[in-house]
């Protein structure tokens, strides 16, 4: 039997599965198995985005196995993110519906703002101008959120919340906002551990939502010699220690620190390693060594 998985609760009183599988950069031919996977497995929240082009696949494994009798529809956290071209507030309903249609679901537990800046709509997704610069939209993510309350009071989303804000754009969002976010999805590992932000979220009740936990090894702009988190030789010593994988230990820093946290894999092995982490517990000492280890170390760039 796969473990009952310990929830995080919303400041609307809404539970999420303090672990998810993330599905950025999981090739459309993978990702319907790795999601199939991690519903056997035990996994009940899966971490989407428009952006990441492959909805659709993850939709399939869904129905795959709500139609085999495994999971039913209530027993999913199933978020998605609202990506930057459709920001004007005529573009978002439009947008959730089309994720609606490739996930073939009738809602979502959870849709986010995936980034505060808006892109030039109705043309790619990555719009850009002839020196390759990204162009910009000046819709005010404000009148985006605006746009995405009426969604939530229609049940087709059952939480709200942003992702990539800082505190500064949080701060402007709660002034206006009539349904508080829940969370924000931001990177957050022992090298950018976030502790100000972390901070700002508590304050007014937010939860953070740790992505890249594992310092995002596969990411396609890396570097020979670029740290690799991973490979983090005082990471190991605590990994040896408890017994654990060093993936399991950063995994359990977030869960520690009251994060919820969306490791990404489409390898079955290691997407059922990552969910071995609700056997033990980092102490204090290991939390406050590996929060030593941050240095605004960001690995991933805003387009992204």
């Amino acid at each position: 039997m796969a473990p009952i998985v310990p929830v995080v609760t919303f400041n609307n009183g809404k539970t999420i599965p303090v672990v998810g599988l993330g599905t950025w950069k999981s090739k459309p031919g993978e990702v319907t198995q790795a999601v199939k996977d991690a519903i056997d497995i035990g996994y009940r929240h899966i971490d989407c985005a428009f952006v990441y082009g492959n909805e659709k696949e993850v939709g399939e494994a869904i129905t795959a196995k709500i139609k085999e009798g495994v999971v039913k529809r209530e027993d999913l956290f199933i978020t998605s993110k609202l990506w930057n071209t459709f920001h004007r507030p005529d573009l978002v309903r439009g947008a959730l519906m089309k994720t609606l249609e490739y996930l073939n679901v009738d809602y979502l537990d959870l849709y986010l703002i995936h980034w505060p800046q808006a892109y030039k709509e109705d043309g790619d997704l990555f719009p850009k101008d002839e020196s390759d610069n990204i162009q910009f939209s000046d819709v005010d993510y404000l009148d985006t959120w605006k746009a995405l309350e009426p969604l939530q009071k229609e049940g087709l989303v059952k939480s709200l919340g942003v992702s990539n804000f800082n505190s500064k754009q949080l701060a402007r969002l709660l002034q206006i906002a009539t349904i508080k976010p829940v969370t924000n999805q931001v990177e957050c590992h022992p090298y950018l551990n976030q502790s100000r932000l972390k901070a700002f979220c508590e304050q007014h009740n937010i939860v953070i939502t740790a992505y890249s936990p594992l310092g995002s090894p596969d990411r396609p702009w890396a570097k020979p010699g670029d740290p690799q988190l991973l490979e983090d030789e005082k990471l190991k010593a605590i990994a040896d220690r408890l017994g654990k994988t060093v993936a399991q230990v950063l995994i359990r820093y977030q869960i520690d620190r009251g994060n919820i946290v969306i490791p990404k894999s489409v390898t079955k092995s290691r997407i059922a390693s990552n969910f071995e982490v609700f056997d033990f517990k980092l102490s204090k000492e290991d939390l406050d060594l590996i929060n030593t280890f941050d240095c605004n170390g960001r690995l991933v760039p805003m387009t992204a």
